[in-house]
Parts: C-alpha cells; sequence; structure tokens
C-alpha cells in the first residue's frame, strides 16, 4: 500500500508456538492496546499469586490464628501478637494484607507496617524469589514498552514519496520517476533505494508465479543504490531491454493492470543509529505518462529553500505514446514529436552559503 502496509494474509499457519519462541518480539509487534493490557496483567497477575503465596505461609505458620486471638484480646501481647510468638510477616490478617505486602515487596514501597521477619526461611525465600520474578518482568515489559516508542517505521513517518510515479523522456529514453524526500533536518546515514515490479507471471512450463518479484535498476552517478537524502530527489529507472516496464504503454496504466511497482527506501537513522525502512508502492492506475515532476529546490537570500507545497506537483510533457521497445526500433518517432523548450540556469547574483559546512 501506499503507507507501506502489506495486504498479504498469513493464514492456516500451524505451528504457532514458533511465535511463543520468540516472546518479546512477539510482544513487541502486538497492537498498543494488548501490550498495555499484557504490561498490566502481568503485574496484577504476579502480586496476586505472591500474595496467595505469603497468606498460605501466614495460614500454615499460625499468624492468621493469632491475629484473630490478638483482635478478641487485645491485651494479650504487644507488638501485634501474643506473648512470646513471632509470625512470619507482622500484621497479616487477611488475604487483602497479604496482597498489600506481595505489592510492597515487588515495587519496594515499604511503608513500614508489614515485614518479615526471621522466624520462617520459607518467607526469606520467597521474598528473595518475588523480588528477582519482579526484576524480570520490569526488565521484560519496559523493554517492551521502548521498544515499541523507539521503533524504526516512526522514524520513516517523515521520509515522504510522491503520491503519483510518472512516465517521461529523459535524455531521449523513456524513464520511470518518483520523488523522495525527508522532512527532517537530520540526516539518513547510508541511504539506499530500490525498486521490485511485483506482478502474476506464468512460466514456460505453465507454473504461475503470483507475486514475482523482479528487481529495477536504477540510474545512480555515484554507483549501487547509494543516496544522499539533503534535498528532495527524483529517482528514475531508464526503461530499455532489460526493464520489466520494456513493453508499458500508456494504454496499460489503468486499474485492471496486474501491476504494482514497490519502492523501499532503508538507512541509518543519525540521532539514533536504528537503521529504518520507508516502503510504498504505484499500482499501475498511480503512474502518470507524459509528465514530470516540477522543481521545487530555490535560491532564496543566499541559500537554498525547498517548497514541500509543491512536492507531488506535475507537469505535462511531450512523451511518444508508445512502449520503449517500440522507440528503441523506430527512432523516427522522435523527429515528429515536438520538443518542450529547455530550461535555463539562472546566474547566481549572490554569493550562496555552501551546501555542507564540516564543524
Amino acid at each position: 500500500g501506499k503507507n507501506g502496509a502489506c495486504n498479504v494474509a498469513h493464514k492456516n499457519i500451524r505451528e504457532q508456538g514458533r511465535f511463543l519462541q520468540d516472546v518479546f518480539t512477539t510482544l513487541v509487534d502486538l497492537k498498543w492496546p494488548h501490550t498495555l493490557l499484557i504490561f498490566t496483567m502481568s503485574f496484577l497477575c504476579s502480586w496476586l499469586l505472591f500474595g496467595m503465596v505469603w497468606w498460605l505461609i501466614a495460614f500454615a505458620h499460625g499468624d492468621l490464628d493469632h491475629s484473630t486471638r490478638l483482635q478478641r484480646d487485645p491485651g494479650e501481647g504487644a507488638a501485634g501478637a501474643p506473648a512470646g510468638f513471632v509470625p512470619c510477616v507482622t500484621s497479616i490478617h487477611s488475604f487483602t494484607s497479604a496482597f498489600l505486602f506481595s505489592i510492597e515487596v515487588q515495587v519496594t514501597i515499604g511503608f513500614g507496617g508489614r515485614m518479615v521477619t526471621e522466624e520462617c526461611p520459607a518467607a526469606i525465600l520467597v521474598l528473595i524469589v518475588q523480588n528477582i520474578v519482579g526484576l524480570v518482568i520490569n526488565a521484560i515489559m519496559l523493554g517492551c514498552i521502548f521498544m515499541k516508542t523507539s521503533q524504526a517505521h516512526r522514524r520513516a513517518e517523515t521520509l515522504i514519496f510522491s503520491k503519483h510515479a510518472v512516465i517521461a523522456l529523459r535524455e531521449g529514453k523513456l524513464c520511470f520517476m518518483l520523488r523522495v524526500g525527508d522532512l527532517r533536518k537530520s540526516m539518513i546515514i547510508s541511504a539506499t533505494i530500490r525498486m521490485q515490479v511485483v506482478k502474476k507471471t506464468a512460466s514456460l512450463e505453465g507454473e504461475v508465479v503470483p507475486l514475482n518479484q523482479i528487481d529495477i535498476q536504477m540510474e545512480n552517478p555515484v554507483g549501487g543504490n547509494s543516496i544522499f537524502l539533503v534535498s528532495p530527489l527524483i529517482i528514475y529507472h531508464v526503461i530499455d531491454k532489460n526493464s520489466p516496464l520494456y513493453d508499458i504503454s500508456p494504454l496499460n496504466l489503468h486499474h485492471h493492470e496486474d501491476l504494482e511497482i514497490i519502492v523501499i527506501l532503508e538507512g541509518v537513522v543519525e540521532t539514533t543509529g536504528i537503521t529504518t525502512q520507508a516502503r510504498t508502492s504505484y499500482l499501475a492506475d498511480e503512474i502518470l505518462w507524459g509528465q514530470r515532476f516540477v522543481p521545487i529546490v530555490a535560491e532564496e537570500d543566499g541559500q537554498y529553500s525547498v517548497d514541500y507545497s509543491k512536492f507531488g506537483n506535475t507537469v505535462k510533457v511531450p512523451t511518444p505514446s508508445c512502449t520503449a521497445r517500440q522507440l528503441e526500433e523506430d527512432r523516427s518517432i522522435m523527429d515528429t514529436m515536438p520538443l518542450s523548450p529547455k530550461g535555463t540556469i539562472r546566474k547566481r547574483s549572490v554569493k550562496l552559503k555552501p551546501k555542507f559546512t564540516i564543524s
């Protein structure tokens, strides 16, 4: 889709246990309501579980019976217990007080009314186990929340693509073009971009491939697929005999045509060092034939400015209404086609600031 979402549904997955083998990634991939529900329930369940354990320890040691006797006869002893009796945990009268003590232990609140004594080694062992379990839950849940808030696709929200792609002449050849830009001032390091055509194909043996992926080579003076996204760039692909778009004409650019071009931009976020990826796609009816993007970078007050209000604007240009194959076989088509006037480069009347500075 335009937002990079994949329109593929995975059904009849029999080995569901594989998702549980990677619990952390499964939690991160969940939607926010489900993640927050699991976050809350993990703490509540651990508090209730250990609250029950503390209540059982108090019940087995007789702390609850002595507390009941003390309520009937307040003068029997001091410090909340009969004379000579030392409870495992002080001030445990019911499951409610045991639950409150469980919360105090796990989140290390320590109000001071309840504490573990040295009377019961089992209580000391439970205290150690609950602290360890609490630390593990905190690490997993807080790590999951942190990863969800700092996911790489958040940075991709400010990497934008033009709504439409265009096909027009460039240097006498038909080219598929799109525009990509970055709204933030922070750079995308080692940015690379690649394109793929996804369409239904059939082999000579009759095998049907519903989602065949074919790489599209980009024309890049730097070499490879690397780009320097300091300002919006027009990414283009020359439609030649090796291109999967070699036999595409304006008659094929309609919504019934089984054609989709996927664009993937990857790079490292300068501020966090996390690898991010932005994706978009262009269906056949989203490709405009015989148009090109209008310029949006201008010189103002000695520096370059970008007008993002014109980011996706296009203008019609003379373009032959034939396939790249037909144009290559019959170059006389170019002679009968009116050419648009070439743009002129205005001489600089002011001294421009350098595009990049090293501090």
